[in-house]
């Protein structure tokens, strides 16, 4: 088909990306946080099936996007849920009705919708949500998430008339355009390694099992029979434990965790032992020999310290991974992270990647083994707690207090309080030297919420 054929070789199309902008920011700031949207949060827009999610806000979304990019096309892959090829469908309804033209490309992981994006790529996933949830990503067409002004453009195209006249392809060798570029531009010989492979039910069930054994690896894969209503369900990278079993109990070196739509990745050693996303960025950063690395205000503490200690600079976004993106490119960084997998690598690439990030992790490792390296990062106690939210915002009282605790703590210890972008709940950590610390300042910090919320 005429539309993607210029699209098959990823690494063509990347000589021939921008991949920084020409504006840099000094590398000891903090980046401002978002303003508030009516529908897009943190990443997209995404909510329950049939509730705040549905086809028909689906299909507003895909004719508003259209007519933003000039009736143009718009490349579209989905994660494994059972509402993802009717919103699919109603998101191409959209872009047909806008004038433009939708690309279906099926199940497929969201950075390889980066990748390929055309004038716009769109992936209908709800990510690392339970099954009844479902969205709508965007990238540019450089593969970039887009920014908070351009969804309020969009947002305000929603209910506009469109003069129709589009059309619907689809196509099939998208997947295997996106595991030609990852094995070879981030592979290694894996020949010596037994790893686990947890593809959440999710995009990746497919393809990364295959991926590491193309490299050598004798792979035990687990969550890769999708059926629609499993996918992240007690397994991938929200759910550890199924790995941790099957890493201890087959004796592996370590195990991989994606969540559904393949943008997230955590592991797991050969004794069953958790390694976060800091930890990988910490692996990475010394591996990788970079010399900037972005990370979010959910990083711990221990990884800021490692990376200071090795001379290298830690510029502190907002949560959500377009932010780390976005200090990457501003300040020419090619690697940032959080805590929660995503993983960010821009060489040969345009946005974070589970797969590549994987790869990239067992190279790094060679010669030693997961536990060891994931040892040179000190870890600060963290406690978390998530409480319900009704709206979208705190009040600023609440705000004043959280800082003002800070500014007591010090840096010896730290309390965060933020809105979660993707589901109605505000999210609190409290880190400090002690678990007990740690455990006695998120208790305080859960009362003062709760009295401030009412």
């Amino acid at each position: 088909m005429n539309a993607i054929n210029t699209r098959l070789s990823i690494h063509a199309q990347m000589r021939m990306r921008t991949m920084f902008t020409s504006a840099v920011v000094s590398p000891t700031r903090k980046l401002a946080p978002a303003m508030a949207r009516e529908y897009f949060g943190t990443d997209g827009v995404r909510g329950i099936v049939g509730e705040f999610l549905t086809p028909d806000l689906v299909e507003k979304l895909g004719k508003a996007v259209a007519l933003w990019s000039g009736r143009g096309r718009v490349f579209v892959g989905r994660d494994t849920r059972s509402s993802g090829p009717e919103l699919e469908e109603a998101l191409a309804r959209g872009v047909v009705a806008a004038g433009g033209s939708a690309v279906l490309a099926g199940i497929l992981p969201t950075p390889a919708v980066a990748l390929l994006a055309l004038d716009i790529g769109a992936v209908i996933s709800a990510s690392h949500n339970p099954p009844e949830y479902n969205g709508v990503k965007l990238f540019d067409r450089e593969g970039q998430k887009l920014t908070d002004d351009m969804e309020e453009q969009i947002e305000a195209l929603l209910d506009a008339d469109g003069p129709g006249g589009g059309e619907i392809d689809r196509v099939e060798v998208a997947t295997d355009s996106y595991f030609e570029h990852i094995t070879e531009r981030f592979g290694s010989d894996l020949s010596h390694l037994k790893i686990g492979v947890d593809c959440a039910n999710g995009a990746y069930s497919e393809i990364a099992p295959e991926a590491f054994r193309s490299l050598g690896a004798d792979v035990t894969a687990i969550g890769v029979d999708p059926d629609g209503t499993n996918i992240n369900v007690g397994c991938g990278a929200t759910d550890l434990r199924a790995l941790q079993e099957t890493v201890t109990g087959n004796g592996l070196d370590l195990g991989v965790a994606f969540d559904g739509d393949g943008d997230r990745m955590l592991a797991v050693d050969a004794k069953g032992s958790v390694v976060d996303g800091d930890q990988i960025v910490a692996i990475l950063a010394l591996h990788l020999k970079v010399d900037r690395v972005a990370v979010t205000v959910m990083s711990n503490l221990g990884l800021h310290r490692l990376l200071q200690e090795h001379g290298i600079d830690v510029v502190t976004t907002p949560v959500g991974d377009r932010y780390v993106l976005d200090a990457l490119r501003k300040t020419e960084g090619v690697l940032g992270g959080e805590q929660s997998g995503h993983i960010i690598y821009l060489r040969d690439h345009v946005t974070g990647d589970g797969l590549a990030s994987a790869l990239l992790l067992c190279d790094a490792v060679r010669g030693t083994t997961l536990e060891d390296a994931a040892a040179q990062m000190p870890r600060f106690p963290q406690v978390k707690e998530n409480l319900p939210l009704s709206g979208k915002t705190l009040p600023a009282s609440l705000d004043e207090a959280v800082a003002r605790l800070n500014d007591e703590l010090n840096g010896a210890a730290r309390v965060l309080v933020r809105p979660s972008g993707t589901e109605p709940v505000v999210r609190l950590l409290a880190e400090a030297a002690t678990e007990f610390e740690a455990r006695e300042l998120c208790a305080s910090i859960a009362a003062l919420v709760k009295r401030e919320l009412g």
